[in-house]
């Protein structure tokens, strides 16, 4: 899962961000307001830190922007300010959450934990065609003969991307920006091994679904329901 971290102190951000990668997070920081709105209305992360004293632009206007444009992201809000006419602003707004200044680095991981988990808890796999992604095992399974195998991090990340939009175009950019994060300059053949290693997985436990490359476009994920390649 992928987390924005808006937050115009350096240290705090960077502190917070490699406490949440220990998580197996994919972090990204934003240290001002413009950069963390642009950034929040991609609607690629499951969850957004958000502080509201921001230079360029408050927390409270980007939280508007992201409810107005629909985006899905959790949102936790993270500031100085503790008094109950915030709090009940930032809620009002569409916060899931809010954390005041000082606090202690686990109360973060656990807010986060909490928020991401009540998502996840809602639907422990995804499904497709015949295939099941077990979100908590991280295993691919056939239904049709119950065969499975065991996907990797980014293997996970990718298929799970693909079966959230099944029968989309997915751009590589869009790929990117979901799975490897803003700051990631070194991952076109990445991605073009990663698909290779999913292609694989799939037809080890028989599976007719496809991941087709569409050139100078992207990729769709497809069910053959007539069993051909």
């Amino acid at each position: 899962m992928r987390i924005l971290i808006v937050e115009d102190e350096k240290s705090l951000a960077e502190l917070v961000a490699n406490r949440l990668k220990k998580e197996k997070y994919v972090v990204d920081v934003s240290l001002d307001g413009e950069d963390g709105l642009y950034n929040a209305l991609m609607d690629v992360y499951d969850l957004i830190i958000l502080d509201i004293m921001l230079p360029g632009v408050n927390g409270i206007e980007i939280l508007k922007q992201i409810k107005n444009n629909h985006v899905k992201s959790k949102v936790i809000m993270l500031t100085a300010k503790s008094e109950l006419e915030d709090k009940l602003l930032g809620f009002s707004e569409g916060a899931n959450d809010y954390i005041s200044k000082p606090f202690h680095i686990d109360e973060v991981v656990a807010r986060v934990n909490a928020q991401l988990r009540i998502e996840s808890i809602k639907n422990q796999t995804k499904e497709f065609g015949d295939l099941i992604l077990d979100l908590k095992t991280s295993d691919i399974i056939n239904q049709k003969n119950n065969e499975k195998i065991n996907i990797i991090h980014k293997e996970f990340q990718l298929l799970e991307y693909f079966m959230s939009n099944p029968n989309q175009v997915l751009s590589k950019e869009m790929i990117y920006d979901k799975v490897w994060g803003l700051e990631n300059d070194s991952i076109s053949n990445n991605l073009e091994a990663y698909l290779s290693f999913i292609r694989k997985k799939l037809k080890l436990i028989n599976s007719n679904v496809q991941i087709k490359s569409l050139r100078n476009i992207g990729y769709k994920m497809e069910y053959n329901n007539e069993g051909t390649k």
